[in-house]
Parts: C-alpha cells; sequence; structure tokens
C-alpha cells in the first residue's frame, strides 16, 4: 500500500535521485537543509516513487505519476503542504505526465501557464556592464541595502511583502537574505531581494511598485544584487515569469534557456473544498 511521508532535512537525500538534473535553486535549497518542505510518496515496498518540494510559494512534483498509485498521487498534489498558508500556489510538473492529474484534482481552481527559465552560468557576468547599469538612477531615487526598517516596510505593504516573505523574522533575514532597495523621497518603491536561499547563492525576486515602474529601477538594484553576489562568492539566479522579465535578464548579462509549464493554483477556494469533504 502506498504512503505518503513528510521528509526532513535529514531524510532529504532520499529525494534527491527524483530530482537529480533540476535546474532550480529552490530545489536545492530544500536537498541542502537551508529551508522549505518535502514529502515523498512510497510505494508498498517503501521505494520512493513521487516527491514534492515547496519552497514559498512554489512546489515541485518530480517522479513518474504513471508508474504510481494514482489515488495517492492525487492525494500528494491535492493536499496543502507543509506551513502552506497562501492563497496561491505556483505548481512546477517535472513532466507531461502530470499534468492531466494535476488538472483533474484541481479542476477550475488551476490555470496552466508559461514560465521561463534562465540559464545558471557563473562567472558570465561584465562587471563594469554591471557597475553603470547600478548607476543610471533618475533624479530623486537612491539604491540601499535592505536594513530592519525597510525589511518591517516590505513585509507590511502586499506588493513588496516577498522580498522577504520566506525569512520570519529581520535576524533570519540578514544572516541568510539579501537585498537592494529603490528609495524616494524616503519611501520603499522597488527593489531587488534573495526570494530564498541555497548553500552557493539565492534566487532573486524583483519587484517595482506600479507607480514608479519604466524608470529603470529593477536594472538598477538587480545589477546591485548580483555585484554584491560576485564579491561574496555567490551566484545570484533569475526565473522569469514573463518576457519582460527574460528582456531584463538578458539586458543584465543572463542567457535564456527554455520555456516551461507551471499551474497557478487558487488553494484558497480549493483547500476549503477539500476541507468540506
Amino acid at each position: 500500500m502506498s504512503r505518503i511521508r513528510q521528509i526532513t532535512f535529514e531524510e532529504a537525500s532520499c529525494m534527491a535521485p527524483l530530482f537529480e538534473g533540476w535546474q532550480e535553486t529552490t530545489i536545492w535549497s530544500f536537498l541542502q537543509g537551508c529551508m522549505g518542505s518535502g514529502r515523498i510518496l512510497e510505494n508498498s515496498t517503501g521505494e520512493v516513487v513521487l516527491g514534492q518540494i515547496t519552497v514559498g510559494d512554489f512546489t515541485f512534483m518530480a517522479g513518474d505519476v504513471l508508474k504510481a498509485d494514482r489515488e495517492a498521487a492525487a492525494e500528494l498534489i491535492g493536499t496543502r503542504p507543509a506551513g502552506f498558508e497562501r492563497t496561491l500556489l505556483f505548481m512546477v510538473p517535472e513532466n507531461e505526465s502530470w499534468n492531466e492529474l494535476i488538472e483533474e484534482v484541481y479542476g477550475e481552481d488551476c490555470q496552466k501557464i508559461t514560465r521561463y527559465a534562465i540559464k545558471k552560468e557563473p562567472g558570465i557576468f561584465d562587471r563594469e556592464k554591471l557597475e553603470k547599469m547600478a548607476r543610471q538612477l533618475p533624479a530623486g531615487y537612491c539604491v540601499v541595502p535592505m536594513d530592519e526598517a525597510l525589511y518591517e516596510t516590505a513585509k507590511s505593504q502586499e506588493w513588496s511583502k516577498d522580498f522577504c516573505a520566506q525569512y520570519d523574522t529581520w535576524e533570519k533575514y540578514e544572516k541568510f537574505g539579501m537585498g537592494f532597495m529603490a528609495v524616494y523621497s524616503g519611501e520603499l518603491v522597488g527593489g531587488v531581494s534573495s526570494y530564498s536561499h541555497y548553500k552557493e547563492g539565492i534566487e532573486i525576486e524583483i519587484v517595482t511598485r506600479e507607480d514608479h515602474r519604466r524608470k529603470g529601477l529593477a536594472a538598477a538594484c538587480a545589477a546591485h544584487i548580483i555585484l554584491a553576489c560576485m564579491d561574496r562568492g555567490l551566484y545570484a539566479s533569475w526565473d522569469a515569469a514573463t518576457q519582460i522579465s527574460v528582456a531584463l535578464a538578458e539586458k543584465l548579462g543572463y542567457h535564456f534557456d527554455r520555456e516551461y509549464t507551471a499551474y497557478k493554483i487558487d488553494t484558497g477556494r480549493h483547500f476549503k473544498m477539500n476541507c468540506k469533504k
């Protein structure tokens, strides 16, 4: 009989073969014991056949779902990951065999979307070019490192909360995170921060408040954090939700890799429905 089991950081190695070859730093975050949560589906002999890793509002599904107990696989993807309390969940399947099951389980609560993977290539950046981009700011704007006051401000606003959402205290952010914020007249208006971290670097979260966009703030802030990572021997990983994000990444020196499928899931509605069953 199949069973679903929560996995600790100490047990994460049992999931590693399922996620071998994935170029996702958020997966590495869990496998390295840095952050996130994991679940596995074991078959009747104890073999790990499916795996789920969740960091922030992203969850990654690996394994051959066609070889697993379908009811158990549906339960794995259709129930709330440990510690997940948000309304939206982005589910990334390893292959197309997952797609039909995800759509069957979530129905109208899920939307199939396309995201854009950016190549992970340490050592490719042009420091002189980045330093120039970091200085290109409109009059009245400045870029400053994240501090405790900006951390609290970012947490308190919907548009900026993902700058530090994975770090529930300033002490944790200060130890593991990194960020550069765009400020105008003393007000936080944009920035770039570590959405997550792993041993060799960070995953970038970049946002500009809507009324301050198209001023070059995202490029300047991103240049700052890439330079800071270079100075610390870390890598600033980039994953894009839009073609605009891809274009900005390429401007900074990254290279586009591929499109991939993800599902945007309304968990507030779905998990509430599950609770009623």
